[in-house]
């Protein structure tokens, strides 16, 4: 089966990013990532990406008068690349519900809470402030309701005492970066199924909710 190729759309310092590059090396992984795409030309992520060897681009949005202008410049990069999925990873800019719906089911993020818990900005702040006992991320497909759609995986994490926003953020991207490539990989091995609500896991008897 040919590899499903992939772009990560990113604004900052792209640590998922390069997490899921490297997954992609594995030479029994089902994905190839093609293109990084940045809607800010100073990321830090094009540098890393640039030095694994893979194509990036700019869209820089601060160069376009609407959103549909900034899209249209977007879609344009991943047509050209053949992009079949994109991953959001830290992309710091609200899609359009126009754009979501196209790439619906082929489209993932990854949030760091365990959502629906958190959604938004400042998880980890905010789970601490509320006395959580449990925190962790949630990848999710995209859907036009921001951190909202249906989840594919989740990863949980232990609230510690003497947690501060730091040490609980680094256990937390740690799986980040675990189940990220994860999800990855059951999109591209075309295993996800997505019913109502809920993905339905291929070759696994339980739901993911």
């Amino acid at each position: 089966m040919a590899r499903k190729r992939v772009a990560i759309l990113i604004s900052g310092r792209g640590s998922n990013m390069a997490a899921l590059i490297e997954a992609a090396r594995g030479k029994d992984y089902p994905a190839e990532i093609v293109l990084v795409v940045s809607n800010r030309p100073d990321a830090q992520g094009l540098a890393v990406a640039e030095t694994q060897d893979v194509a990036t681009a700019v869209v820089d949005q601060a160069s376009f008068p609407t959103r549909e202008a900034f899209e249209a410049a977007l879609q344009a990069k991943l047509a050209a690349a053949k992009v079949e999925i994109v991953c959001l990873a830290g992309f710091l800019r609200r899609l359009t519900a126009s754009f979501v719906e196209r790439w619906r089911g082929k489209m993932l993020n990854i949030h760091p809470s365990l959502l629906p818990a958190f959604k938004g900005l400042d998880t980890h702040a905010r789970a601490l402030a509320a006395g959580a006992k449990s925190h962790g991320c949630t990848v999710h497909f995209v859907v036009p309701e921001i951190d909202s759609g249906p989840i594919v995986l989740q990863a949980e994490v232990p609230v510690q005492n003497g947690d501060d926003v730091e040490k609980l953020a680094a256990r937390v991207l740690a799986e980040e970066h675990r189940i990220y490539p994860a999800a990855l990989k059951l999109l591209a091995e075309d295993r996800l199924r997505i019913e109502g609500e809920r993905v339905i896991v291929a070759g696994t008897a339980k739901a993911k909710d």
